[in-house]
């Protein structure tokens, strides 16, 4: 299993006060898949740029398909960049990964229309290994959750329980990235507040 399956599973099963936006998601899952990729040297970072090794066969396909997916020209591609670029859509490709394998069951997430809703199966090996994880509170999978507002706040500030800077600048990137589209939102929010009270208006 890999951190973005673990994350994903967390993301969508762990009960919360608020539901996971699935654009949140999708950044987090970005940065989850990065730091598996660093773990399996099969990108470095230089700073901030990210620097691919050669291809290598991961054994998961989704975390092979990032790997397919890195910038391999210079001067390479910022981790900030690789967020957003790689999380568009990230979520709902995930969940069709683990649907497919069989791994999600039960009710309907309203945020994946057109899919059924997706809770993780009461008994399975992805979310058995996820729960586990998330219960022995990881470090990076504590952190990456904390950024989408799960928990109870023990993933805040684990950068410093890290040793290695390039995971550590990950998942403050993926932290930035996170808390600018949770602006964006609220900004539009106010906007088609703003313009739904002028035609309202008298």
């Amino acid at each position: 299993m890999t951190t973005a399956r673990d994350l994903f599973i967390v993301g969508t099963d762990i009960p919360g006060d608020h539901p996971v936006e699935q654009g949140d998601l999708s950044l987090a899952l970005a940065g989850a898949e990065l730091v598996d990729l660093i773990g399996a040297r099969a990108v470095t970072l230089e700073g901030e740029r990210m620097v691919p090794g050669p291809p290598l066969a991961l054994g998961d396909r989704m975390l092979d398909e990032a790997d397919s997916a890195l910038v391999r020209r210079e001067p390479y591609e910022t981790v900030e960049d690789w967020l957003w670029r790689r999380g568009e859509g990230l979520a709902a490709a995930y969940f069709d990964a683990l649907d497919a394998e069989g791994q999600l069951t039960g009710e309907r997430r309203p945020w994946f229309p057109r899919r059924p809703r997706t809770a993780a199966a009461g008994d399975t090996a992805a979310r058995r290994h996820a729960t586990d994880r998330w219960e022995s509170r990881e470090p990076v999978l504590a952190t990456l959750a904390a950024a989408l507002g799960i928990g109870d706040g023990q993933g805040d500030g684990a950068g410093e329980e890290f040793t290695d800077e390039p995971v550590v600048t990950v998942l403050a990137a993926v932290g930035d990235a996170v808390t600018e589209l949770t602006a964006v939102r609220q900004r539009r929010e106010i906007e088609n507040a703003a313009f739904d009270n002028i035609w309202r208006a008298p």
